[in-house]
C-alpha cells in the first residue's frame, strides 16, 4: 500500500538521515525498506534544503551492487556512461525508466496470477524457486522477446525523431533560400 504524505529524511553534514516522521535517525537499509513499502519520501540537505534522493538511491544501489550477486555488469555499467552528455542522454533516461515500468507491470501480472492460481501471492523465495528449478528456458525465452520487442520500439522511436529533424532542418533551408533569393 502507498502512503501518499511524503516523508522527509534530513541528510546532515555527518552523513546522518533523519527521519522526521519517526524522530529518529535511521540507516540507508531503513531508507532501503521505505522504497520497499513503497512510501514517498525525499532526502534533503539539512542546511541547504537540496533534494538529496537520487544521491541516496544510487548509494543504496552501490552497496546492493557490491554484496551477492549484482543486478549490473560491467558492460551495461559502461553503456550507460556512455550516455552520459550524449545527445540521447535524456532519451535513454526516459527509455530505461518505461522498461523498468514495464518489467515491473510484468512482475505484478504474474503474482496476481499466481494469487488466482494458488489462492496466496508468490514471496521471493518462492519466485526464486520456481525460476531456478522450472521456468528458466521459458522465462529467458520470454526476456529474449520482450527485449526484442524493446529494441524495435527504441529504432522506431529513433526512426521516428530522426524523421521529425530531417523535417524541420529541410523547413529551415527552405526559409534560408527563399531569403536569399529575395
Amino acid at each position: 500500500m502507498t502512503n501518499l504524505a511524503m516523508r522527509i529524511i534530513k541528510k546532515y553534514p555527518n552523513r546522518r538521515l533523519y527521519d522526521t516522521e519517526s524522530s529518529a535517525y535511521i540507516t540507508l537499509s531503513d531508507v532501503k525498506q521505505l522504497v520497499l513499502d513503497n512510501m514517498q519520501f525525499q532526502v534533503v540537505d539539512a542546511k541547504t534544503g537540496e533534494d538529496l534522493t537520487r544521491s541516496i538511491l544510487l548509494q543504496i544501489i552501490l552497496e546492493l551492487e557490491s554484496g551477492g550477486v549484482p543486478m549490473f555488469n560491467a558492460n551495461m555499467l559502461k553503456q550507460i556512461i556512455r550516455f552520459y552528455g550524449h545527445a540521447m542522454q535524456g532519451v535513454m533516461g526516459m527509455y530505461l525508466e518505461k522498461n523498468m515500468q514495464a518489467f515491473a507491470d510484468i512482475q505484478n501480472s504474474l503474482t496476481e496470477q499466481s494469487r488466482s492460481l494458488y489462492n496466496q501471492p508468490f514471496n521471493p523465495e518462492t519466485w526464486s524457486q520456481l525460476m531456478s528449478n522450472f521456468q528458466v528456458p521459458g522465462l529467458n525465452n520470454a526476456m529474449n522477446a520482450y527485449v526484442e520487442q524493446s529494441k524495435n520500439l527504441f529504432l522506431q522511436m529513433q526512426e521516428q525523431m530522426q524523421n521529425q529533424t530531417n523535417t524541420l532542418f529541410n523547413a529551415f533551408n527552405i526559409d534560408k533560400t527563399e531569403k536569399e533569393n529575395k
